[in-house]
């Protein structure tokens, strides 16, 4: 499984953030369609009634929230060894982003956890949203898209890829 822009791949299957867990928040890209994952939002847009696939609330990549990030760590660490027995802090859960699907009928939300916890290069949030609007210009596209994202999610065994690797990908994936 690895990270590539606002993708998950796991196996052969492509989420947009992080890859969901038992019932919680997650949309998967799919050969039907765009799928909602979790409580409240379990529900298929079949790619022939998708007419706009974008995503919203990421994250950006800055230094103040690396920062961030290695101090949160730190401070659970500290934690876990000073209080174990009081459990998670309030607000653990990593954000969420909003993936929003257009469709005849409307426009329609679905959340997925955030997979980057630095945030994502505005680099990798332009090429993957490139990406995304790619997907919904007709099933070609579409299916050969997906199948290649699949294909090397499949091959990969050693996690995500260096960010210049990522961007490579991802713009290879566009062309």
């Amino acid at each position: 499984m690895a990270m590539v822009g606002l993708f998950w791949i796991a196996e052969g299957d492509v989420y947009v953030g992080a890859k969901p867990t038992g019932h919680t928040a997650g949309v998967r890209l799919a050969a039907e369609g765009v799928m909602g994952l979790g409580d409240g939002q379990s529900r298929l847009f079949l790619w022939e009634d998708v007419r706009s696939l974008t995503v919203t609330d990421i994250p950006e990549k800055t230094l103040m929230r690396q920062v961030g990030v290695v101090g949160d760590a730190a401070l659970n660490v500290v934690g876990e060894l000073v209080m174990p027995v009081f459990g998670p802090r309030a607000g653990d859960a990593p954000p969420q982003l909003t993936v929003e699907v257009g469709t005849s009928e409307g426009s329609h939300a679905l959340s997925a956890y955030v997979a980057a916890a630095a945030g994502y290069p505005q680099s990798e949030v332009e090429l993957s949203l490139a990406l995304l609007s790619r997907l919904t210009e007709g099933a070609a596209t579409m299916e050969t898209t997906l199948a290649e994202m699949a294909d090397w999610g499949r091959t990969r065994a050693d996690g995500t890829p260096r960010r210049a690797e990522r961007e490579a990908l991802l713009q290879e994936w566009l062309d």
